[in-house]
Parts: structure tokens; C-alpha cells; sequence
């Protein structure tokens, strides 16, 4: 483990007389959305590729950032588990000491990209016609230069929020986490001492499913994680005989049973929550726990919006890698199958039971990589702030639940009993297909939606 105390360089921004924040005028100055846009460029200019197996290196990003909020006066702390592999931590002290703490966090790390399918190079952080250009201006660099903005604009105006604010940016999210939140749970729990809820990325960013509508979805959920290793074994021999210990056909029989499966529809609070106020908004007024609902034909019914909750009524279980034998003639003795399966908040005792019965008694199955199913209260004060603070900047917007149909970092942070929102806000125009972009070619954010993200930001955390 490699631990480094401290901001890599940068003096302390000296403050000025602090005052307690909250639901009043926002705190934010002319800088803050200079800043959000050039850090937001600036951290896309570090390419930061996480191609998996450890094949990853943050620690520039890290350092950017932490100079950053050293400038804004706080005490980042750099960790690693892994040289190179570097997390940033931070505190802001709030005016009640007895006030449960708040996590904000986001990743430093992205996914590959290939240029040559780019209009613009993907790490080139270029802004042109008011949109940021790169991979990462969705996912979630974007985010990670909001809270910079926000925190260094509170430092400048003298701005304390009334509970201790936890900043985090972590590594290798979009690979297992084991070097990013993962180890930051695992082996520095104290540094997140007090906090119980967690605000992070995909959320509250407008959707727009029918001309005129905006939707501002709100993640209160994630789909658990359940990446499975399949694996057959029989009898090698000779491709000319007849084999009825084949490791080929037993593994391709229970791949083809476990694609083909139709999962029966689980809803929890937060789709039902979700399904019932797209249905308002359409004039519809359902109950989809009701018995006897068709929830397909419900769906049906909802239009392009169904796609907020479409890939998570039920769990799931798709094929994605198959591996066997080393030569066409040579029946092998054993062979391999990975599948992505996703299990919906309170449904993993029957993903467990369902595919034991679909992989049979000759092949057997483990899980390669394991994450809890999340869902946070819908009742609570926390989800109203959210709500109120998008609405506020957007009073013609709808803001509802949903549940993501992947996971991030709040999984791993759930262990210290955070509960985790999705609540990265962005404001985008009629025609720009955000989810299209996670991961995608030629991804890109407005500069427009950067700044509606520092106002709804600032409010929601001073309110928080």
C-alpha cells in the first residue's frame, strides 16, 4: 500500500470570514463557472484509461484535483493501494458538529477510447460552440469539475455548510474498484467517520421523452452486480467419436437455457415509485403492484420514457464471453462462459437458486466479481432537497426516481452504511441523448448544462 498525506503542491486559498450556508441566494461568483468548464476540460486532457487488470494510472488527475482543493484551502490526502493508482480525500468542517456528515464523490478514471472514430480527439478537452469535447464530459468528469467549482467558490465567498462535507475522487470505478472505493472502505473508513449518505454520478440530468417534457431522473437505486464464471468439464478426446461427456455442449446448452431465460418482474419501491409518476404525467393514474397489471402493456404506454425503467424490473443474465478447446479435431476436457448478471434490490436469493437450476448438474458456476443491490428512501428529507434544488432552477422540469440498471462507487461506500444518490445535475437541450454518450464516441457535455450543474449543486449541498 502506498498512502502520500498532504496536497502534491498549492498554498492554502486564504478564506474569508466564514458564515453558515443554506437554502438562501446561491454562493457561487463569476469564477466558479469559468473554473467548472476548465477543469472539466482540463481533466479530460488527462487521459486516464481504465482498460482494466490493473491497466490504469490516476495519479495525474489526482494531483490536479488535489491542488485544486488545497487552493480552496482543505487538506486533501492521496492513497493508493497500487503505485500510480491514486484516490483523493478530503473534509470540509461544517458549523454542527453534531450533524451527520456527507459523502461527495466521483472517479477519476474512464473507459478506453479509440480516436479514429471521434469527430474530435477524445482527450483533447476541447470546447468548441459551447460544448466541453472528451471522454469523460459525461462519465463523470463533468461532475468531478462541479464539486471543484463549487468548493473552491464557497472558499472565496467565506461559505460553511452546516454538516462536515466528505469530498472523494477515487480510481478504477469502471473496473472492479479494488484500487479506488473498494480500498478507500476497506482499509481508511475513518476518514468517511460520520457521514451517512453519499451523493455521486448519473442523475438529475434532463431527459426528454416527449417534445416539451423535461424529466430530471434521480438514481435512489442500483441493480447489484453478479458477474459470473462458468465452467463445464467432460471427457478430451478424439473430434471423429461420439462424446457424450462433451464440455462444448453441456456449457453451450446451459449458456443457451441462461440467455434465454425470461426473469419474472420485481419491482421495487423505487420503479414502482418511478413507473406511477411517468404514468401521471401522461394522465394515467395505475398502481403497477396492482394484480393482474400487464406491466409490459403499462410500459407500452409510457413512450420513449419506459427506457428510465425498461432493464430493471427484473433481474438479468447475459452471455458475454465464451472460451474452449485449442484445436478443431480435439474434443476439449473443459470449457468456459462468462456472464453479466444484475440482480435488482431484494432479488438475489432467487438470481442464486434460478441459475443453479439453469446451469444443471454439469457445469458449475461462481461468481467472478460480487456487489450489493442499493435503494435509498423515497420519504426522506434528503431525496426532497434534491427534488426542490432541480426544480428550483427548473420549475417546468419533473423530477422522478429511478434505479440504475448498472452500479458505481456507492456500492462499495455502502459498506460504511452510506446511503448513495445518483445527483450529477445537468440541464440539456431537446435532442441530446445522454445515455447514448456513457461510454460512447464523441462524448461530450454543454457548457450551458455545466453551469446549471454548479447552481443546483451549490443549492443542494448548502440545503443538505
Amino acid at each position: 500500500m502506498h498512502r502520500v498525506e498532504g496536497a502534491p503542491c498549492g498554498a492554502a486559498h486564504e478564506a474569508a470570514a466564514p458564515r453558515t450556508g443554506g437554502p438562501g441566494p446561491e454562493a457561487l461568483d463569476a469564477p466558479a463557472f469559468d473554473e467548472v468548464v476548465e477543469f472539466t476540460s482540463g481533466l479530460i486532457r488527462i487521459d486516464t484509461s481504465n482498460r482494466g487488470g490493473g491497466d490504469c494510472r490516476e495519479r495525474p488527475a489526482a494531483e490536479y484535483v488535489a491542488e485544486r482543493l488545497a487552493g480552496a484551502g482543505l487538506e486533501p490526502v492521496l492513497l493508493e493501494r497500487t503505485p500510480g493508482r491514486t484516490n483523493v480525500v478530503a473534509r470540509i468542517e461544517g458549523t454542527d458538529a453534531s450533524a451527520p456528515a456527507l459523502l461527495v464523490h466521483g472517479h477519476l478514471d474512464v473507459v478506453p477510447a479509440e480516436a479514429a472514430d471521434w469527430s474530435v480527439h477524445p482527450f483533447s478537452g476541447e470546447v468548441r460552440d459551447g460544448v466541453v469535447w472528451g471522454r469523460g464530459a459525461v462519465d463523470m468528469k463533468n461532475t468531478d469539475a462541479m464539486v471543484l467549482a463549487v468548493v473552491r467558490a464557497w472558499a472565496r465567498s467565506g461559505v460553511r455548510p452546516r454538516r462536515d462535507i466528505v469530498i472523494a475522487y477515487t480510481a478504477d470505478e469502471e473496473d472492479s474498484a479494488v484500487d479506488g472505493s473498494g480500498f478507500l472502505a476497506d482499509e481508511h473508513p475513518h476518514l468517511f467517520e460520520g457521514c451517512t449518505e453519499g451523493l455521486s454520478e448519473s442523475g438529475a440530468f434532463t431527459v426528454h421523452p416527449r417534445t416539451g417534457q423535461a424529466l430530471y431522473p434521480i438514481a435512489t437505486g442500483e441493480r447489484g452486480t453478479a458477474w459470473l464464471k462458468l465452467t463445464a468439464h467432460g471427457t478430451a478426446g478424439h473430434g471423429s467419436k461420439p462424446n457424450r461427456a462433451n464440455a462444448v455442449s453441456r456449457l453451450a446448452a446451459a449458456v443457451a437455457r441462461i440467455g434465454a431465460y425470461d426473469w419474472p418482474v420485481r419491482l421495487t419501491d423505487t420503479v414502482a415509485a418511478c413507473i406511477t409518476e411517468l404514468a401521471a404525467l401522461q394522465g394515467l393514474t395505475v398502481d403497477p403492484r396492482a394484480p393482474g397489471t400487464d406491466l409490459d402493456e403499462l410500459l407500452g404506454k409510457l413512450g420513449p420514457a419506459a427506457a428510465l425503467v425498461e432493464a430493471t424490473i427484473r433481474n438479468s443474465s447475459n452471455p458475454t464471453m465464451l472460451s474452449a478447446g485449442y484445436k478443431l479435431n480435439v474434443i476439449p476436457g473443459h470449457a468456459t462462459a462468462y456472464v453479466d448478471g444484475r440482480t435488482v434490490p431484494g432479488g438475489e436469493a432467487e438470481f442464486t437458486a434460478t441459475l443453479d437450476a439453469l446451469t444443471g448438474p454439469d457445469v458449475h458456476w461462481e461468481f467472478e466479481h460480487r456487489e450489493v443491490a442499493l435503494q435509498a428512501p423515497l420519504d426522506g428529507r434528503t431525496y426532497g432537497i434534491l427534488r426542490e434544488s432541480v426544480e428550483h432552477f427548473d420549475p417546468d422540469g419533473h423530477v422522478v426516481p429511478f434505479c440504475m440498471a448498472g452500479g458505481t462507487d456507492a456500492k462499495q461506500f455502502s459498506r460504511l452504511g452510506i446511503t448513495g444518490y445518483g445527483f450529477s445535475p445537468l440541464k440539456l437541450p431537446p435532442g441530446f441523448d445522454y445515455w447514448a454518450l456513457f461510454h460512447g464516441v464523441d462524448e461530450r457535455v454543454p457548457v450551458d448544462a455545466l453551469h446549471f450543474g454548479v447552481r443546483v449543486l451549490d443549492r443542494a449541498l448548502r440545503t443538505l
